[in-house]
């Protein structure tokens, strides 16, 4: 009996073996594992090989929120929990020590690697995400059609002139923003008064619901900031991602309402001219983040597995990973089958070091080995 366990153990193990070999491969590198609470992940970065760091809350039975950061500085192997005042919606950091961290109530800046944050007294409310491109000089995007900036390092924000020339009102939402070097590109999505609760809440309602072409707009910049360029239009789906290469190319992602036929789909951007092209898009995958590397083809996206045509359940789905060496062709990586997420987000400083943190309190790291 002794023998024939060892036996199924090694079949079991050469077949896990098999499956990943030696191709680059997702495992879970950290899980939240309290029965009593819960950890939901808004962000994650990793300025380096090493130094890693998380935001977001903790929720126990009661509903009761408690903000938290996690923080590494070996490379994923060792998590720490680091209580702050507010959660974190969202992460910049400009170097392995300096970064920001974006709340509901404000902006906060760490320069020790996130171990302590210090409130920016001045900066607004209501803001999504931050990019800094020096210590001084940086950008804030967030509701109410507003784009800030600063050159103070924060203690003071003026809107950008070029919001006058827009023709969508105080609904546009500012929801990212991203530079490569002095190219930048900020995008925003008008978003519609809709009755009722969520398609998975009301199903008989999303079934006579269509998605409708909404405004769509995106600021871009080849000089830093100081000019910006802006076009407008009618799009389907609201335009949440955007990543570039120093090549002038790039990768948009559009996330559709339950009502569509797809969840999402990813386009390819070029910098130089020319029209849009569709890259993914499958009625069985909702993308929620993408990334591109500089000098190289390759390219990442990840998300979730969904069924049928409610693409926002509250149920989590597998999570999913897909790579491109050309940005047409897209091949699923192996991912551990105890991944799940609404989403997922992408974060390292190269293709060689990598993680994937999903919202339901996983951090992923990709194995090359």
């Amino acid at each position: 009996m002794f023998n024939g366990f060892i036996s199924r153990t090694f079949v079991f193990c050469f077949f896990v073996a098999a499956a990943f070999g030696a191709d680059p491969h997702w495992d879970i590198q950290y899980k939240y594992r309290q029965i009593d609470s819960a950890l939901t992940i808004n962000d994650m970065a990793f300025p380096s090989a090493t130094r890693g760091i998380v935001c977001g809350y903790i929720s126990d039975r009661n509903d009761r929120v408690r903000p938290i950061d996690l923080l590494t500085s070996d490379g994923g192997e060792h998590w720490t929990e680091t209580p702050v005042k507010e959660v974190g919606l969202s992460l910049f950091f400009l170097d392995d020590s300096t970064g920001w961290m974006v709340t509901e109530k404000g902006i906060w800046i760490t320069a020790e690697s996130g171990h302590s944050w210090t409130k920016l007294n001045k900066a607004p409310s209501g803001m999504l995400r931050v990019w800094f491109l020096t210590r001084k000089h940086g950008f804030a995007v967030g509701d109410q059609k507003r784009v800030l900036e600063t050159n103070d390092g924060g203690e003071t924000w003026t809107p950008l002139a070029v919001l006058k020339e827009l023709s969508g009102g105080v609904t546009v939402v500012f929801g990212e923003i991203t530079f490569t070097g002095k190219n930048g590109i900020i995008s925003g999505w008008n978003v519609p008064f809709r009755r009722g609760g969520p398609d998975w809440m009301e199903p008989e309602h999303a079934k006579g619901r269509k998605q409708v072409p909404q405004y769509g707009v995106f600021l871009e910049t080849v000089n830093g900031g100081e000019t910006w360029i802006k076009s407008e239009a009618s799009i389907f789906g609201e335009p949440v991602r955007v990543a570039m290469t120093t090549q002038g190319t790039g990768l948009g992602l559009l996330e559709f309402q339950d009502e569509f036929e797809y969840p999402s789909e990813v386009y390819g951007i070029n910098l130089h001219g020319g029209a849009s092209t569709r890259s993914f898009r499958e009625k069985d995958v909702a993308v929620t983040d993408i990334r591109l590397f500089d000098g190289i083809n390759r390219g990442l996206i990840t998300g979730y597995e969904t069924e049928g045509r409610i693409h926002h359940s509250p149920i989590p789905g597998k999570l999913k990973v897909f790579t491109t060496d050309d940005r047409e062709h897209w091949t699923e990586m192996p991912v551990d089958y105890r991944a799940v997420a609404h989403l997922a987000k992408i974060a390292g400083p190269d293709e060689n070091h990598l993680w994937i943190s999903t919202d339901t309190g996983t951090i992923l790291k990709l194995v090359n080995e």
